[in-house]
């Protein structure tokens, strides 16, 4: 079985989601990327300390960390390798948000190649754990140098690179250029996981099929969808991965309700989970009239008579 793991997504990927996705199959999920100058300065500070729960279902998690300088990098990884329970660092080379990625954060570092081989290589030999990196294709058309970036990762002893086939220019927009993620594919001797566009089963099977990848990541095709999980793994056996029903729809909302409310108070668990229930429900009748009620409700109770409307309109027949 080809390796699938769960993409580092701000603001989606908690460890609530990430045990979500373990139970359907995911075999690797990483943090949300961790700030090493933030956790060098204030290691207990709260918000650092949620990035950094591990879930008691999640059989495989690596931290991501971002930052500009290598030996902050390094050191931070060194520390958490020292307190908590990770199976390896990644460093982030691929976040292409405004406020990260033009101070020479994220993806920022593919335009400064001479800082990037010294982050990889002081953190390979500051931590024992397995180094990754996950990265695009470039800063920009112009400057596609994803495969330079790959070679200077082996020589610097990563173990593993994760490639996202756009440029940070792109941001989300277009399409993933998996032909590019193969050459990175082909001009290393260690593992190369690609991402991007896989937002289905089949998706993932085809792009396994044609490209030379170790593995695939599986990032906005989750979201609302940890089946994915499943449905990937059963169609690597050459089973047909069951159908989705509406009732386990509203039984996974529940439950990812639920597990939110162990974790946080709930007031702060209903505002959280709205972004999850609108990707859950997407697609289905009454979906748009759900979704508007939820964004306004503010007890489970009201939830609960929500999705009960919500069950009904989508399971009656046209």
């Amino acid at each position: 079985m080809i390796s699938v793991s769960l993409a580092p997504l701000c603001g989606v990927t908690d460890f609530v989601f990430r045990g979500i996705c373990a139970e359907q199959g995911c075999q690797i999920g990483y943090t949300e990327m961790v700030s090493a100058m933030g956790y060098i300065c204030a290691p207990n500070q709260r918000a650092t300390q949620e990035l950094l729960i591990r879930g008691p279902k999640e059989p495989h998690l690596n931290v991501q960390l971002f930052g500009r300088e290598p030996a902050v990098v390094a050191d931070a990884a060194n520390r958490l390798e020292q307190i908590h329970r990770f199976d390896g660092i990644n460093i982030n080379m691929g976040c292409p948000a405004h406020k990260i990625a033009p101070s020479g954060e994220g993806c920022g570092l593919m335009r400064t190649p001479v800082i990037a081989y010294d982050m990889m290589k002081q953190t390979v030999q500051a931590v024992h754990l397995p180094v990754s990196i996950k990265m695009r294709l470039g800063w920009d058309e112009a400057h596609l140098n994803a495969v330079e970036i790959a070679q200077m990762a082996e020589e610097a002893g990563v173990k593993e690179i994760i490639v996202h086939g756009r440029t940070r220019t792109q941001q989300y927009s277009g399409k993933a250029d998996w032909e590019q993620i193969q050459l990175v594919a082909e001009s290393v001797r260690i593992p190369v996981i690609g991402n991007g566009d896989l937002f289905s089963a089949e998706d993932a099977i085809q792009h396994l099929a044609k490209y030379h990848v170790s593995g695939i990541m599986i990032g906005r095709g989750a979201m609302g969808n940890p089946w994915i999980f499943r449905e990937i793994n059963a169609l690597q056996r050459g089973e047909a991965p069951p159908e989705v029903s509406v009732q386990e729809r509203i039984d996974m909302i529940l439950m990812h309700y639920q597990r939110m409310l162990e974790s946080r108070p709930e007031p702060i668990a209903i505002r959280e989970m709205r972004k999850h229930v609108g990707w859950y429900i997407r697609g289905l009748r009454g979906s748009s009239r759900a979704r508007a009620a939820i964004n306004q409700a503010n007890s489970m109770e009201q939830v609960m008579d929500i999705l009960a409307a919500f069950k009904q309109d989508a399971s009656t027949p046209e």
